[in-house]
């Protein structure tokens, strides 16, 4: 079984920063993309970035220039970056990590979710 943990979310003014921080832990073997998502009231979950094992980004179209997305292999870790904060930015944010574990194979994992609240 894999957990996530998240942290890293609170308030800030438009214009600022937070930094997002998602954990792995359990029995993975390996650990293949590694994203965030959020999810604002009455709107459905989408996709804010992805990163990929060797490294290969992706955001939406929404939060590029503004969002980086990075990860430690060695820590298990996924971090979201958010610069130039807009309240639009508004949501929860969940970390989702897909890989494989050592005796049951493939998984995907949620993290428990993050609030972000951007003040204008």
């Amino acid at each position: 079984q894999v957990q996530l943990v998240e942290s890293g979310g609170g308030s800030v003014q438009a214009g600022g920063s937070l930094r997002l921080s998602c954990a792995a832990s359990g029995s993975i073997f390996s650990i293949n993309a590694m994203g965030w998502y959020r999810q604002a009231p009455g709107k459905q979950r989408e996709l804010v970035a992805l990163i990929t094992s060797g490294g290969t980004t992706n955001y939406a179209d929404s939060v590029k220039g503004r969002f980086t997305i990075s990860r430690d292999n060695v820590k298990n870790t996924v971090y979201l970056q958010m610069n130039s904060a807009k309240p639009e930015d508004t949501a929860v944010y969940y970390c989702n990590i897909r890989g494989a574990t050592v005796l049951n194979g493939i998984f995907t994992s949620w993290g428990q979710g993050t609030q972000v609240t951007v003040a204008s």
